[in-house]
């Protein structure tokens, strides 16, 4: 670890590096790690005590400079016609020297009243010490397009990869950002739209359509996801201030933490508990729940509603997010970050020793966050290696694992589906490339925070039935006959049996699934009842949650993320008189469509993120292209197999004319392939050799050469002795045609 710098060259650094202006910058310039960071921080306190530098939103600035972005507002005309600006954020010297705007071609037309967001360079001259390159128009947002470049004799025009659009774009010559032919661009449109092809100025060249910095911004444009916030929603955004406390309850003194990963990009969830001092309840914790306040800030029929509804959630990618809010919602107000006063809904529930919830009682207040933290920070306080940020807190952290225990002998006792399937994380480099893919560790920090906002789910959906309030609720529903039944012939097949004739509960599926445990059925009795189960979808109809065993669900906790969350945070509000920005009739009468709707786009977020992955995934092993892989066979289709490889847990399909030199008979219950000459019986669960014989980045799709299965050449697996052996497929077909009735639902 590198000594401690004088605060002379922490000083010299400030002003040779204009740009790099936080805490963490300066650390990183000086090797500054762990419990020296500490040091550091209180040497940036003495020198702005000192009055050497000044901090401004987290940025550490030569006193009486500027910061090099700024947001401004744009003055009158001088009499020359230049345009001057004022500086508009908080602690940034207002009565400093002038900062004149220089207009750069293409740049919207500014006049008095405007505000920018900018960037500012020092200069020596006689009228102004500023000089202002305009980033942004605040409350106003260029229209985009994603496309390829190619280039003409005037400049070039751009097609746009969106299959639905049938217009290109023309190019300028001096807007061309010197964009190569073929190459992916990002582009906005310039002036006036009129006659002819709109003209657009590239604002970033994103290289090879195939290469990695490509890869979400297709997936985006490919499923519509909308990705650019109208100019109406950017004004509004703008446009909100901080939520005064008015009639809030003032939660300010709760020992509130928020618990994340860290590079979370919003908090909206913080947590806190203690032990019940109530005698009658022994062992007993109360816990608070504290979720953003978002309906202060978008109300209904809204410009910023309406595009919430619209997007329905955030989406998000190892390269970047499309939030659901604009930023400065999102990322800012919204956020419950540390040390801030923040809106808030919250709930204080009681739970007996056994983790059941006796009571509950919800609040419309203002919080402040005691500490932002990490599961892994918070895993290691609770081991005994707190850092310099977690010390101070264990006394708030310790109860949040007392009250957890409790809520983890509920969970037994409930029974929710207990699947255990590792979660993938794609690792980027600097460069956009995948450097690594792992499994990201799972702590019992994130479970913790899992039980406090399942029982905090079930309190918001309990109350607003207790008050005969609409809402929608999170509904999950049993598996069909036909996929019970399929999962049922896989288990047996492997050795174990799944119950029947009695109606189904996850008590079942959790008994078949610690069978397979530790044997080599593991993760194919996983992936079969992942499969087997139905896709949540939300409604104004309860009828429950079958994978939380839970008659009565909803979504409270996470609001700048999914509209849902918004629309029951609406439902408190009206319940309870908290103000007129509750749900609305027209909220009301078009529950269900929203539902629907937002149901969708859940579903085209999780198949955008999907292929971003499988590009990502076909990028990293575009370079093993004939090496050979163990993995397991996940999917059995007509045309061929797929195999989830160990390594990556990509999957990549092996093509049915490649296997052998014989016919393959496909039973589609069974899901099984069997070889009409050898009798080779291929199924699900496999352990597979597979060699990579094409990686396509552009489509995410792995082709692979099939070697071994189950260690042997293509040798069926015995019927005995542990192999897997599904039953011949003629069984399958005399009990999918005995699976004829119908299921219908009633609300609970």
């Amino acid at each position: 670890m590198n000594p401690i710098p004088t605060k002379d060259q922490i000083r010299q650094w400030i002003l040779d590096n204009p740009t790099l202006l936080a805490k963490r910058d300066i650390a990183k310039a000086f090797g500054i790690k762990g419990d020296a960071r500490i040091d550091l921080k209180r040497m940036l306190k003495e020198l702005e005590e000192e009055g050497t530098v000044t901090r401004v939103a987290r940025r550490y600035i030569e006193a009486d400079a500027l910061p090099p972005v700024a947001v401004l507002e744009v003055l009158a005309p001088d009499g020359n016609g230049d345009l001057f600006a004022r500086p508009l954020e908080a602690g940034v010297p207002t009565d400093g020297p002038r900062i004149l705007i220089m207009p750069q071609k293409g740049d919207p037309a500014l006049g008095a009243g405007n505000k920018i967001l900018a960037r500012l360079t020092k200069v020596e001259a006689e009228d102004h010490g500023y000089e202002a390159r305009l980033i942004r128009a605040l409350g106003g947002n260029p229209l985009k397009v994603l496309g390829i470049f190619r280039s003409g004799a005037e400049g070039g025009r751009i097609v746009p990869i969106d299959k639905g659009a049938d217009k290109e774009w023309r190019v300028a010559r001096d807007a061309s950002f010197d964009a190569r032919d073929g190459e992916l661009v990002e582009a906005e449109l310039v002036g006036k739209r009129s006659m002819g092809l709109p003209q657009a100025r590239i604002v970033a060249r994103l290289g090879d359509p195939n290469g990695p910095r490509a890869v979400s911004l297709i997936a985006i444009h490919q499923h519509g996801i909308p990705d650019a916030f109208p100019d109406a929603v950017i004004a509004q955004a703008d446009a909100c201030v901080a939520a005064p406390m008015a009639q809030r309850e003032d939660l300010r003194d709760l020992n509130l933490l928020t618990i994340d990963p860290p590079d979370a990009r919003d908090r909206d969830d913080a947590v806190c508990a203690e032990g019940d001092s109530d005698p009658s309840n022994p062992g007993g914790f109360v816990l608070w729940v504290a979720i953003a306040d978002v309906a202060h800030y978008v109300t209904p029929n809204s410009e910023l509603d309406r595009e919430a509804r619209k997007r329905g959630n955030s989406s998000y990618f190892p390269d970047r997010v499309v939030p659901m809010l604009p930023d400065i919602l999102s990322g800012d107000l919204c956020s419950l970050h540390q040390h801030v006063d923040r809106a808030c809904l919250a709930v204080r529930m009681v739970i007996d020793a056994q983790g059941q919830k006796l009571r509950h009682a919800f609040c419309r207040g203002l919080m402040r966050s005691k500490g932002a933290l990490s599961y892994a920070q918070v895993q290691a306080a609770r081991e005994g290696f707190a850092d310099a940020v977690t010390e101070p807190l264990l006394d708030f952290i310790t109860p949040l694992y007392g009250a957890y225990e409790a809520l983890k002998r509920a969970r037994v006792a409930r029974q929710p589906l207990e699947l255990e399937l590792p979660e993938r994380k794609i690792v980027l480099a600097e460069d956009g490339k995948v450097s690594s893919v792992s499994f990201a560790e799972r702590y019992d920090a994130h479970k913790l925070i899992e039980e406090f906002m399942v029982l905090a789910n079930v309190a918001a959906a309990e109350e607003l039935i207790r008050l005969k309030r609409p809402l929608l609720f999170r509904v999950h529903e049993e598996p069909s006959p036909q996929k019970l039944d399929s999962l049922r012939e896989v288990a047996e097949a492997s050795g174990f049996t799944l119950a029947k004739g009695q109606v189904l509960q996850t008590a079942h599926l959790n008994r078949l699934l610690s069978q397979a445990q530790d044997t080599e059925f593991d993760e194919l009795m996983n992936i079969s009842t992942l499969r087997s189960m139905t896709q949540a979808y939300y409604s104004p109809d309860n009828f429950g949650h079958f994978g939380l065993a839970l008659r009565n669900y909803a979504h409270f906790t996470s609001p700048i993320r999914r509209y849902s969350d918004l629309i029951v945070h609406r439902a408190l509000i009206s319940a309870h008189g908290w103000g007129k920005d509750g749900l609305s009739p027209w909220d009301i009468e078009n529950l269900a469509e929203t539902g629907k709707l937002i149901s969708d786009t859940e579903r085209r977020s999780m198949a955008a993120e999907r292929d971003t992955t499988d590009r990502y995934l076909a990028a990293y092993l575009s370079d093993r292209v004939g090496a050979e892989f163990a993995g397991r066979i996940s999917g059995v289709q007509k045309f061929g197999l797929f195999v989830k490889l160990d390594e990556t847990q990509a999957d990549g399909l092996v093509p049915i004319r490649s296997i052998g030199r014989e016919f393959y008979h496909y039973d589609e219950a069974s899901q099984t392939l069997t070889g009409s000459d050898s009798g080779v019986v291929i199924g699900l669960g496999q352990r597979v050799l597979v060699r990579l014989t094409e990686a396509t980045p552009v489509t995410g799709g792995l082709t692979l050469e099939l070697l071994s299965i189950e260690g042997g050449a293509l040798r069926a697996p015995a019927a005995k002795g542990g192999r897997y052996a599904p039953r011949k497929p003629a069984g399958f077909k005399v009990k999918r045609e005995a699976i004829k009735r119908k299921v219908t639902r009633k609300p609970r």
